[in-house]
């Protein structure tokens, strides 16, 4: 299976969840319970050629997750099998990893390098980031540093196209199907995404500028960010997004939201 010429479609796919406590994930809250979180990535098919979004854990955590992520999986734990991760997922839905053109990232934080950490399976895919997450996780403060596994993007030949300040909105297509806005907060330069549907009409993949309806509601701030004030900013900011095109609003980690859209290989939105 390939690009549509139908128009586009996107996936919803989840690689296994991560074990934390509610701390993690809404600021202050729930301090010493645990929770636990879906890993959730995309797949756009484009008439010309498909998009994946993140691609969630890299395959190395189904192996020996202490071993890829070090300390940092003593406060997040992947829970998954060889099977979740991204390439093997795809190729079970019947795609090419191949026909690949686009990886887009919303921001380098471990559970969303994925594909990048199996680049070599994409030969044709171009890697899409912001600059400024870039730059930054390449030499992260102290307190972030554990959040970014260097492994599965500091390699020779990554194909980047890095997107500067000025390209807010930037329209992957330049047909309004894929719009790449900047919403910084959680991470220094995260940003979502703005698919539309020709049935379905516009999802906001709010991925972690709102882990869960309780940041999208401004009942908590994320439990890792860098910059509070831009995190809050910037769900303001998709609110303006949503209203304007009345979106359908994915939250990036929430247990309770997740399961209420349909999720791949048995359902997709068109």
């Amino acid at each position: 299976m390939s690009a549509t010429t139908d128009g586009p479609r996107l996936h919803m796919f989840e690689c296994g969840t991560l074990k934390c406590h509610v701390e993690n994930i809404k600021m202050n809250q729930g301090l010493g319970d645990p929770y636990e979180i879906p890993v959730p990535w995309y797949l756009i098919e484009h008439p010309r050629g498909l998009v994946v979004i993140d691609g969630g854990n890299a395959a190395e955590c189904a192996e020996d997750a202490v071993k890829h992520w070090g300390g940092i999986s003593d406060v997040y734990w992947p829970t998954m099998t060889a099977a979740d991760a991204c390439v093997p997922t795809l190729q079970a839905a019947g795609f090419d990893p191949a026909d690949v053109r686009y990886i887009l990232q919303s921001h380098l934080h471990l559970d969303h390098t994925g594909a990048l950490a199996a680049l070599e399976a994409f030969p044709n895919a171009e890697v899409v980031a912001t600059r400024t997450e870039f730059e930054y996780a390449h030499a992260p403060d102290w307190f972030a540093d554990g959040g970014y596994i260097k492994a599965d993007y500091v390699k020779p030949n990554v194909p980047w196209t890095l997107l500067e300040e000025t390209e807010d909105g930037y329209d992957l297509f330049g047909d309004g199907t894929i719009r790449c806005w900047r919403t910084p907060g959680h991470a220094p330069g995260h940003q979502s995404f703005e698919i539309t549907l020709p049935n379905s009409g516009a999802m906001l993949l709010t991925v972690d500028a709102a882990y869960t309806t309780d940041h999208w509601n401004e009942r908590a701030l994320p439990g890792f960010l860098a910059s509070a004030v831009d995190a809050v900013r910037s769900v303001r900011k998709l609110h303006h997004i949503a209203r304007r095109s009345d979106a359908t609003v994915v939250t990036g980690h929430d247990p309770e939201a997740w399961p209420t859209f349909k999720q791949s290989p048995a359902g997709v939105y068109d």
